[in-house]
């Protein structure tokens, strides 16, 4: 172990290594009963979803923890899974196994970039305020499917969205959950939000909303969703602009991740820049690549990370515990696929929240550089797709400029992704 994660360099010990993936894997464990359910929604088997997210973080997190050597674990992205199972496949009729193909090709492109090279160009020339924005949109849309999981919000054929029955079990029920995952965070109690998600379910059992049939069996098949991805039909129905949001959403998220956690691990070096950064992209496209093949939507590095790091994590053991933890998982599929949807929305409401937070950091000094962050933020939930969002985020960034004479501010990523996204737009138009 020490001349694979020099220990004694980074100061410090298998136990306490071992002990830091402990606690990444409790406050990131919510995603093995999230992430089925989403899935579920998108028309791919439950039991297939649970066993192939435990199997992609598992080796997402072990390839990050054993060429980078970094305590950063990997799980299927929360937003992106959202995006791939209500507005992909739910919002534009596409199979799923078509949307997976998209995965795996926003993968290798992914993969590509990093390995040529491109990746500080493309992140470079995207301002921070539309990272931000894209940061804060996909929480909105998020909190905006949580809030529809939870029954607090309907559809309404005259105001488009109202509010549901307040006196149902179910809604009472759930935002119980959310204000005991806020309670417990606030405490600092070790996988909160797991433990909100357990204790509500078990509070449904009385009214017949939950019903169990174990703990523990054996892991259930991956053959529903195994290989089963479509890369010509993906091809086939020229799903760029879908390939694209995946690619570029994950490559912010994990370019944030890698920053933030990083940092807070004193690994970055003086001028900022982050050693290994190569091995670890390779880690994450390679975890999106092997995720979409197992049959689930991009698998990402996690914030949650930082619980570990919190708890003296310094190097990929770290991560390596965490995938092992995954794989331990597999056991407990009849508890975690016995998990209800109302249940697990509220975990995604308080998701939202936390991914809410990153607007604090916006110039509200600069019309120019706010302005188009707030757009792309509104837009996500609003159009119900974090495409279209990023999009008009783009192109309102570089209009503004523009109009207010700053036009150099606006960088050759930003030209051309905007330039893009008006031929697409005018398109569908």
């Amino acid at each position: 172990m020490e001349s694979l994660f020099r220990l004694r360099e980074h100061g410090t010990t298998p136990r306490t290594e071992i002990m830091a993936g402990l606690a990444t894997f409790m406050t990131m464990a919510y995603i093995v009963v999230v992430n089925p359910g989403i899935m579920a929604a998108a028309g791919i088997d439950h039991g297939a979803a649970f066993a192939a997210t435990c199997i992609a973080a598992a080796i997402g997190s072990a390839l990050m923890g054993l060429l980078a050597n970094y305590p950063i674990a990997l799980a299927p992205g929360m937003g992106l899974n959202a995006y791939f199972a209500f507005a992909v496949v739910g919002g534009m009729g596409i199979p799923w196994q078509v949307a997976l193909g998209a995965v795996f090709l926003s993968g290798v492109i992914f993969l590509a970039v990093s390995l040529a090279g491109f990746r500080e160009w493309l992140i470079n020339s995207i301002p921070l305020s539309l990272k931000l924005g894209i940061a804060a949109g996909i929480g909105f849309f998020l909190g905006f499917i949580g809030l529809q999981g939870m029954g607090l919000v309907v559809d309404h054929p005259a105001t488009l969205v109202a509010m549901g029955k307040l006196g149902s079990a179910k809604v009472i029920l759930s935002c119980a959950g959310f204000l005991l995952i806020a309670g417990l965070v606030a405490r600092k109690v070790p996988g909160a939000i797991i433990l909100g998600i357990l204790v509500i379910a078990f509070a449904g059992v009385p009214f017949g909303l939950t019903t169990f049939n174990g703990v523990f069996s054996l892991p259930p098949s991956l053959a529903p969703t195994f290989l089963q991805l479509d890369i010509p039909g993906a091809i086939g129905l020229g799903v760029a602009g879908i390939v694209f949001t995946f690619f570029l959403v994950d490559l912010l998220d994990n370019a944030g991740t890698l920053i933030g956690t990083t940092h807070r691990a004193g690994l970055m070096n003086r001028d900022g820049s982050i050693p290994r950064l190569g091995k670890a992209l390779v880690a994450d496209s390679g975890g999106a690549i092997i995720g979409s093949v197992l049959g689930t939507s991009t698998t990402t590095s996690y914030i949650e990370s930082a619980a570990g790091i919190q708890q003296g994590g310094r190097t990929g053991l770290t991560a390596l515990t965490v995938a092992v933890l995954f794989l331990l998982t597999l056991f407990l599929a009849p508890l975690a696929t016995a998990i209800p949807g109302y249940a697990t929305a509220p975990a995604l409401v308080y998701v939202a929240c936390l991914m809410a937070k990153s607007l604090e950091s916006l110039n509200w000094a600069e019309e120019t550089e706010y302005l188009p962050a707030i757009v792309t933020a509104i837009a996500m939930p609003l159009t119900f797709s974090i495409a279209t969002g990023i999009g008009l985020g783009f192109i309102t960034y570089a209009a503004v400029k523009t109009l207010a004479g700053k036009a150099g501010e606006v960088g050759g990523a930003v030209w051309l992704i905007a330039a893009l996204c008006v031929v697409k737009f005018a398109m569908a138009g």
